[in-house]
This record gives C-alpha cells, sequence and structure tokens, in this order.
C-alpha cells in the first residue's frame, strides 16, 4: 500500500511501533483495569443475561477448531466466534467501561484481543496491556474529533478500526499489515442508534460481539496478505465524508499521539445501566440517603432530561414498564425508580423477576420526564436533575455530580475488585472463590504475567 497522507497509514504506525515501554503508568493502569472489568461483566453476563443464549448456542452448535474459550459457560470454538460470543457478553449487561465522553471501546476490544491471545499463544501481559492501551488511545481520539449526530452507533463505527490496530499490534503485524486490516474491517462497520434508541430488543449486547469477530477476522486476513483500501479515512467516500458528513478534526486525532494518553480517563460503571443514566441514579440514591422518605408517600418524581435522557423517557408509558432487561437499563423512569426504592443497586438489581417488582413499577409510573436544554448531551456526558414532590406538598431536588465511576470520581481498585468478584460470582458456572480471588490478583500485576492464559484457565 503506497503511502499518502491518509490518517489510517498514521494510526497504523502508532499501532505497530508503541511497545509496553512506551506507555506511562496511568495508560497501563488503565488497560489494567478494563481488562479485569470486562472480564468480570463477561462472567456475570453468561448468568445474568438470559438474551446471550442464542448467540452461544450459534457458536457452539457451529463448532469448530478450538482455538478460544467462551467466558462463563465453557468450550472452545475458533477464534472469531470465541470474540463474537464473548464481545456479547461484555456489553450484554450494559456494565462495561467507557470513555468520559460517551461509548464503550472496551466490550469489542479485549474480547478480541483475549481470542487472539488464546489461539497463538505465548502472550505475555506486556503484550496485552500494550495492545489494550493501543486501542482504547484510537478510539478515544476518533471518538472526540468526529462531527456525531447521534446517528451512527459511536462504538460500532470508531470501534472496529481501533479495534482492528490493536489486534494487529498484538500479532505483531507491520503498520502497512494494520492499515491493511483496517480497510477490512471496514466493510463490516455500522450501526445505527435505533438499536440504542428502540425498545423491546435485545440487541445492545449484540453489537460489540459483531465488531470483535470483525476486527479478529480482519486482522488475521491481512496476516494471511489480503489487501484493504486506499484512503480508507479520508477519500472521496471514506469514512470521515459517509459518517459524519466531512466533519472531524484530523490534527487533534494525530496531537502528541504516543506521547500523551487520553486512555488515562477511563471509567467503569458502578451500576449495571446505560452510562447516561447514572447521573440520575447517583442523584435518587443520594436524594434518598439524606432525606429518608417512605416511597408511598411520594406523588410525583421529577426528571429533568436533555436531548439524549428524554430519548430514555420515551414512550413513555413503555419505558415506565419495560419488558425486556435491556430495556429496563434504558429505561429512566425505571432505573430512577429503582434507585430510589432500593437506595441502592447492583447486578441482582436487574433479572426477569426484578421487572416485576411492584413497588418500583408504581414508583416508575410517577416518573415524569421535563426537558431542560442545560442537560443536553454534547461532548461531556450530562449531570442529572431528580426532584421529588410529596403528598404533603414538600419538594426536594438533587443533581447527581460526583457520581462514581467518572473522571470527577474514579472507581478504586478496591471497588473494581469488588464488582469482578460479584460478576464471576454470578457466572452460569461460578469458579471456586479461591480460584476468582487468584485471578483478580494477576489481573492486577498483568505486565508480570509471562503467558495470559492462566488467568482464564482459573476461571473456566
Amino acid at each position: 500500500m503506497a503511502n499518502n497522507l491518509d490518517l489510517s497509514h498514521d494510526l497504523a504506525k502508532f499501532a505497530a511501533n508503541t511497545r509496553f515501554s512506551d506507555l506511562p503508568p496511568q495508560a497501563v493502569e488503565a488497560a489494567k483495569k478494563s481488562l479485569l472489568d470486562t472480564i468480570g461483566v463477561m462472567l456475570g453476563a453468561s448468568g445474568m443475561e438470559p438474551a446471550v443464549r442464542p448467540i452461544i448456542d450459534l457458536v457452539t452448535d457451529a463448532g469448530g477448531k478450538e482455538e478460544a474459550r467462551i467466558l462463563g459457560f465453557g468450550g472452545r470454538v475458533p477464534a472469531a466466534a470465541a470474540a463474537f460470543a464473548n464481545g456479547t457478553l461484555a456489553h450484554g449487561l450494559d456494565y462495561d467501561s467507557q470513555t468520559p465522553w460517551g461509548a464503550h471501546p472496551d466490550s469489542s476490544l479485549v474480547p478480541a484481543l483475549l481470542a487472539l491471545a488464546e489461539r497463538k499463544g505465548d502472550i505475555t501481559g506486556k503484550e496485552l496491556i500494550t495492545a489494550v492501551a493501543i486501542g482504547q488511545e484510537m478510539f478515544i481520539r476518533l471518538r472526540c474529533n468526529v462531527g456525531w449526530h447521534m446517528d451512527w452507533n459511536l462504538s460500532s463505527v470508531v470501534g472496529v478500526y481501533s479495534g482492528a490496530a490493536a489486534c494487529g499490534s498484538l500479532l505483531g503485524l507491520n503498520a502497512e499489515q494494520i492499515a491493511h486490516a483496517m480497510g477490512i474491517a471496514s466493510l463490516n462497520a455500522g450501526g445505527t442508534m435505533q438499536q440504542i434508541f428502540g425498545i423491546g430488543t435485545d440487541l445492545r449486547g449484540l453489537y460489540a460481539g459483531f465488531i470483535a469477530q470483525s476486527c479478529v477476522n480482519a486482522v488475521l486476513l491481512a496476516q494471511k496478505g489480503m489487501l484493504g483500501m486506499e484512503n480508507l479515512f479520508e477519500g472521496e467516500a471514506g469514512v470521515f465524508k459517509v459518517y459524519f458528513n466531512g466533519e472531524y478534526n484530523r490534527e487533534k486525532m494525530l496531537e502528541n499521539l504516543g506521547s500523551e494518553y487520553l486512555s488515562a480517563g477511563m471509567t467503569y460503571k458502578y451500576w449495571p445501566a446505560v452510562g447516561n443514566a447514572h447521573t440520575y441514579i447517583h442523584a435518587a440514591i443520594e436524594l434518598i440517603r439524606e432525606n429518608p422518605l417512605k416511597i408511598e408517600d411520594i406523588e410525583c418524581v421529577r426528571v429533568y432530561v436533555g436531548d439524549f435522557a428524554e430519548r430514555m423517557s420515551q414512550p413513555l408509558k413503555e419505558r415506565k414498564a419495560p419488558q425486556t432487561m435491556m430495556d429496563a437499563k434504558f429505561s429512566l423512569p425505571f432505573t430512577v425508580a429503582l434507585a430510589l426504592v432500593k437506595g441502592s443497586m447492583n447486578i441482582s438489581d436487574f433479572s426477569t423477576d426484578a421487572l416485576k417488582d411492584q413497588q418500583v413499577l408504581a414508583l416508575a409510573d410517577k416518573v415524569e420526564p421535563v426537558f431542560d436544554a442545560d442537560f443536553n448531551w454534547d461532548l461531556k456526558l450530562p449531570a442529572g436533575k431528580v426532584e421529588v414532590i410529596m403528598r404533603d406538598g414538600r419538594r426536594i431536588e438533587r443533581l447527581g455530580t460526583e457520581v462514581p465511576g467518572t473522571p470527577e470520581r474514579h472507581m478504586t481498585w478496591e471497588e473494581l475488585l469488588q464488582k469482578f468478584s460479584d460478576c464471576a460470582q454470578a457466572s452460569i458456572q461460578p469458579a471456586p472463590l479461591e480460584s476468582i480471588n487468584k485471578a483478580q490478583n494477576l489481573l492486577t500485576v498483568l505486565e508480570t504475567c509471562g503467558e495470559i492464559t492462566p488467568v482464564l484457565e482459573l476461571l473456566s
């Protein structure tokens, strides 16, 4: 492929040339936290999200060369199939990590890398950490510097390129091969925000599986000599023109690339629901903690919403009584009502039985959205405001600030380890607690591991 000015070549060189020794400590820590967090969430989804079963059945029925394992369920399948299954698990609970600006790199990136690591063997902890850091950095720089209009699903449209580049790094591909891999992966880029805004669907976790699968296949094809395309991003029908109306900032994407790592700001979810609801969840939990109220005395709950949060409230009748767990996690009335009733939120609060909790449903029916443009989602995720009106006329309000799992209040290692343990124990086939503890301890010092598969074997 000829050397030209297209951005794909700059990104490919970054992916091909970056080594563990180039990473600042903050990027190493973010990559390790993402591996711990994503593996834990995959295990939790295996036991808590029944919607993943058709995917698991599909890949296990197809069989094939036993290259990589399906977390939670066990068994080994071809690497691309494992990436598909594990990617679906990783986003299946909507409990996976995200950038401070929204969108999810890790739920596709980590499953793809783990599948290739098992297929290849002899991948060290440092090599895996480096590949994760590369993928996260590319994802963030693309995500933050394109003109997005809540039309395409950013996690798909951006993640397929950052994931392919990271996978190429893990396999030791050169810059030209990685540029080809990104071009090949472009044939599987897509997915619109309707999958997020629509109701009655189990599809939201599925997109991460498709991205992970595409990244694995694209890199393996490039390794075998398949060619990509010229001017992938900046051509006349390139990614930026087609998906983002030609709105992008090339200079910002490349600014200090390789020396400054924005991935140090990666965030990890404190609660198993869509990230845009977390400020409202926090506001509700803190409101009820600071003001011990009787739920039955609440007359009305108002949630002040901007452009994106309004979509989490419409159609209002259906949002108040979600029929699937995915819809429940995206429903602002349901998540706020759940937070007020429980005074907390954890992985067990989203189950088939929990969707029928009459106290939660009754309060959700009292939740009313109030549009306020001050809560629009531009680049930074907006705060959330919850107001409770009591039958005696009292009005109590709370703003969701200093939210756990955000740049203002990062989750600690201790909190992440507890989340990992909770998720691992919720697996469909939970490993012994001793093995879970050993695995999470190894993940915290992953850079010292000479080979990463023993970590996964502890959880099988």
